[in-house]
């Protein structure tokens, strides 16, 4: 699993962002208390996709809703309907647990991506931006709130 996620992580030009080891793996997704689920799509015993991803939910719609994190073939199996099968399974749990919806992000130089999300009825929504806080901004929010509160405190 570790290569297919590593696969994604060069498809999306941040190989160097990579931290995940496989113990890490085995934690997140085989432990008693998975972080997150993944579907493995298989040909012939191989792994060959991955889809991760976990609960959200919609204020908006009041119903809950699935975050697709990765959705990841290699390349020489694009074309062969895995990731059709991969995003079939997901809508599958989708509607078996009341999901309202599936949200993700996709690049906007993917085009071969979004087209197959466009394909698959998928809406993409041009005008929103990806925001992150990466731990160091974490870190750095919390310190300051940390300080302010003894700060108000101690005068």
């Amino acid at each position: 699993m570790l290569d297919l996620v590593r696969g994604k992580a060069e498809f999306d030009g941040c190989l160097s962002s990579l931290q995940s080891t496989e113990s890490d793996i085995e934690e997140a997704f085989f432990s008693l208390q998975p972080k997150a689920p993944a579907l493995l799509a298989m040909v012939q015993g191989e792994a060959v996709g991955i889809a991760t991803y976990y609960s959200i939910y919609s204020t908006f719609i009041a119903k809950p809703g699935i975050w697709l994190d990765d959705l990841f073939v290699y390349p020489q199996f694009r074309g062969n309907s895995v990731g059709e099968a991969l995003l079939s399974e997901l809508c599958v749990l989708a509607q078996e647990t009341g999901c309202g919806r599936i949200d993700w992000i996709v690049s906007t130089d993917n085009d071969r991506g979004r087209s197959f999300y466009e394909r698959s009825g998928a809406q993409i929504f041009e005008e929103v931006r990806h925001a992150r806080l990466d731990d160091r901004a974490i870190d750095a929010i919390v310190e300051r709130t940390h300080t302010q509160e003894m700060n108000s405190t101690s005068g």
